[in-house]
């Protein structure tokens, strides 16, 4: 199997900090700004990724962990039974792989479907005692929630004493607490009266309502509850199906979604899709799915269970609502990565209850796929609550003149040359430290520890200094004076002064640290110590051509492209000429060694913290010895050196079966290596 590049590697920690953050905003502030159908696809190509290299796979991974940590406004709860995600499927297709794994390991096809709606709202625990509501809480991360117990005794469909007889002394049952779509409505329309702010949607006023630190504010919130299962329970005092189970909590008078029922096989549960997807907007709630679980419980056990899901049930997402309108413009928008997204401006149109002005065309191949062009009559998808999408055009509608539209050539920000990697459908501005979109980012690397180590230039900092105009580009950082930057918010004299200190300790660097941090697409801390290795200096690096740059180690065609492009740039190489100016400097790389290559052939990982060197020294050392140094341990690495305080890579070393240098062995071995 192919170990993953350093793209890869890149790519899937990016996902991960994306998915984290967008759970964040959707777990515990109830504020999402993707719709689900980002989320999802957010999180397929995480799967794909590390399905695909599972030295990608880390336990802390969104693929492995469920919604958010729970918020410290209220006490955490610690779920006795952790409260699990479900996979998604999206096509038949998903269905029947799913349909395929349940019979692979049950060895037979007989076997019943519990079939519920899949209600948009927010998942909780309650925990009966003695037949009395004693405790309630949020999902938070699965193995912890929130207590929000006096919320939920609120709202009148959750009992606070069981009826009948027979219930566990304790158990816990699972559900979701939801706003039935009139009393949202009516919620909106008083709260617009009062001048007050509005809620997007079902989902976000039942969270929002649900951790109010005042109860009585909750109780005038219209909320709702439907049981769909339990935690804790005694094993042996449950029925032998979820169904019949359900029913008994019915009895003690927990509601159950009355749209719940059982099927015999996957084509019943597709007859209850179809039908729940055709009333969806007539149901007196927001679903968007159905979920199919497993009916007996003898089955569940054999199934079990993956990090985060149930082997034994799936939610089928519907798709997105869709709507016609026109395109009025398309524009670009350019991010602080640099990438050029086509955005269409659409006449006004109102899709699932909410006016759409905007909607994301993703890049220049969906147009072309799509055919999409201005004035073009268009389907559009709200797939979720925030970014539409443009699904398709209809071409026999359109104006023969219309003509197709082309990306620009140059940032519309900057005014850089764009650049688009074959195989990439991205197109992104080439003038990374000058273009006015990228600032941020480019500072914020440009400091960070491995780069030029500018320690106390936070990103609050570096938003004040752009906010401000007193920087442009990092250049300006060398420009900065302690009283301009004790004028600064939060920033005293002391630690404008530290401030000060820290930047003019970074003039003094090395060549790999400072091409690492000007931001070139792909050159990552290894690529850029080849790189310094092979030239030596900054000037032969600035003028080699594509074809002299694939001489380096590790550097194919899309590398040496960004590179060769990123010098041509007039802006960058300003920013460069005036960083130098402002006396950033480093010593002239050493030549390697002409004598024996040792270490010929082989590749080093260096993890943890080291006592008598630093990372770069060691790295130093092994490059000299004619050595590899990489940042990601894999089936090609031959050693992996351990520090004090080591990582994941220290453990999946010895998984792989890698041999493990501590220092004291790194050290003789590079040292009988040099005599």
């Amino acid at each position: 199997m192919a170990s993953a590049s350093e793209a890869d590697h890149l790519r899937a920690e990016a996902l991960r900090a994306e998915i984290a953050y967008h759970n964040l905003r959707y777990h515990q502030l109830d504020q999402p700004i993707i719709p689900d159908a980002e989320f999802d696809r957010l999180m397929g190509e995480l799967l794909k990724l590390e399905s695909q290299f599972p030295e990608l796979k880390s336990p802390d991974s969104p693929t492995q962990t469920i919604g958010a940590p729970a918020s410290r406004t209220f006490t955490e709860v610690h779920h006795k039974v952790p409260m699990l995600s479900l996979e998604n499927a999206f096509s038949e297709e998903d269905l029947a792989d799913f349909e395929r794994r349940i019979q692979q390991r049950l060895s037979r096809t007989n076997y019943r479907f519990a079939v519920e709606p899949k209600l948009d709202g927010l998942a909780v625990s309650l925990t009966y005692v003695g037949g009395r509501l004693s405790q309630g809480a949020t999902r938070g991360d699965g193995q912890t929630g929130e207590d929000i117990t006096q919320n939920l005794l609120t709202i009148p469909e959750i009992p606070k004493t069981l009826q009948g007889e027979g219930w566990p002394e304790v158990f816990d049952i699972r559900g979701e607490v939801f706003m039935p779509r009139a009393g949202f409505a009516q919620l909106n329309a008083e709260a617009a009266l009062r001048g007050e702010k509005t809620f997007a949607n079902p989902r976000n006023a039942a969270a929002g309502s649900l951790r109010q630190l005042d109860p009585r504010i909750t109780s005038t919130r219209p909320l709702s509850f439907f049981c769909y299962g339990w935690g804790q329970y005694p094993s042996a005092e449950l029925a032998e199906t979820h169904s019949e189970t359900l029913r008994r909590f019915q009895a003690w008078g927990i509601p159950i979604n009355p749209e719940s029922l059982v099927t015999e096989d996957i084509s019943g549960c597709l007859r209850v899709y179809r039908d729940l997807e055709a009333r969806r907007a007539s149901l007196p709630y927001d679903i968007d799915g159905v979920v199919y679980k497993i009916d007996n419980l003898a089955d569940r056990e054999i199934l079990g269970f993956v990090a985060r899901a149930p082997r034994w049930a799936i939610a089928h997402k519907f798709p997105a609502e869709e709507a016609r309108t026109q395109i009025k413009a398309i524009d670009i928008q350019v991010g602080r990565t640099g990438a050029l997204t086509p955005v269409a401006r659409l006449e006004p149109v109102q899709v699932g209850g909410v006016t759409v002005t905007n909607a994301t065309l993703h890049n220049a191949d969906e147009i072309r796929r799509k055919d999409i062009r201005v004035g073009d009559e268009v389907i559009i998808r709200r797939a979720g609550d925030v970014i539409p999408e443009v699904v398709r055009s209809l071409p026999e509608l359109r104006a023969s003149d219309l003509p197709e539209f082309l990306m620009p050539s140059c940032c519309p920000i900057c005014g850089s040359s764009v650049e688009t990697d074959e195989g990439e459908a991205v197109v992104r501005c080439s003038g990374g430290l000058s273009c006015p979109a990228q600032h941020k980012e480019s500072v914020r690397h440009f400091a960070s520890r491995k780069a030029m180590d500018i320690d106390g230039l936070g990103e609050k900092i570096i938003d004040q200094l752009l906010e401000g105009c007193l920087i442009e580009t990092v250049a300006d950082l060398y420009r900065l004076d302690a009283p301009s930057l004790s004028a600064l918010d939060r920033l005293g004299d002391k630690s404008a002064n530290n401030l000060i200190t820290a930047i003019d300790k970074s003039r003094s660097t090395t060549l790999p640290r400072f091409l690492f941090a000007l931001g070139i697409r792909e050159v990552g801390e290894v690529t850029a110590r080849n790189l310094a290795q092979h030239f030596k200096d900054l000037s032969p690096l600035m003028t080699a051509d594509p074809e002299t740059l694939m001489g380096v180690p590790d550097v194919g065609p899309t590398v040496a492209k960004h590179v060769h492009m990123f010098f041509r740039q007039p802006r960058n190489l300003e920013v460069i000429s005036n960083l130098i100016d402002s006396g950033v400097h480093w010593e002239k790389v050493a030549a390697a060694s002409e004598g024996p290559q040792p270490l010929q052939g082989k590749t080093f990982v260096v993890t943890g913290t080291l006592e008598s060197l630093s990372r770069d020294e060691a790295h130093a050392r092994i490059l000299a010895l004619g050595g590899k140094a990489t940042g990601s341990v894999s089936q090609k690495t031959s050693y992996v050196v351990v520090g004090s305080d080591a990582g994941s890579k220290a453990a999946k070393a010895a998984q792989l079966g890698i041999p493990i240098l501590d220092e004291e062995s790194f050290l003789a071995l590079t040292t009988r290596s040099e005599g």
